[in-house]
């Protein structure tokens, strides 16, 4: 007969076990994998969400402007294919941060702002200045310090 002590210990082992499971390097690094169509997605929905808001005519932020623009707004394909970006690369999302430490996570997820900016670039035809490749640069760079942080916490952890 197994007792209440024994049943909570083996269920304490067992959740110690998947808890390895999920946050070894390779679970954490295949959950990072799920970044790139999270983050490819979102930005996706941003560019589409900013051509849907382009074919608004004079798009105001008081109560009648916003009354006179909803119809353009909700009837607006290009405005529901953004929508349907967000929601998707929310779902990616959710699979990074129920894998994958949220410090190490979040950072990396400002990678989009290098791919918003491409995005922005490539599809929209706006201006990349100098001014803005350095900014994004920072950013990068700081996604990589991040990364590089998390990686020696793990090796450091195994020793």
């Amino acid at each position: 007969m197994i007792t209440p002590d024994q049943l909570e210990f083996e269920e304490r082992e067992a959740a110690a076990r998947d808890a390895a499971k999920y946050h070894s390097p390779r679970a954490i690094f295949q959950a990072m994998l799920l970044l790139i169509p999270a983050i490819l997605l979102s930005t996706t929905g941003q560019l589409f969400l900013k051509m849907g808001m382009n074919q608004v005519p004079d798009f105001a932020f008081t109560p009648d402007a916003v009354l006179t623009a909803l119809p353009s707004i909700v009837f607006n394909p290009l405005i529901w294919i953004g929508f349907a970006g967000f929601i998707g690369g929310t779902v990616f999302w959710l699979g990074v941060i129920s894998r994958a430490p949220l410090s190490l996570a979040y950072p990396v997820l400002a990678m989009s702002y290098f791919v918003v900016v491409l995005e922005a670039w490539l599809f929209l035809g706006e201006q990349v200045s100098l001014q803005k490749i350095i900014g994004v640069a920072v950013i990068v760079g700081g996604v990589i310090l991040v990364g590089l942080s998390e990686q020696r916490k793990g090796q450091g952890q195994h020793e």
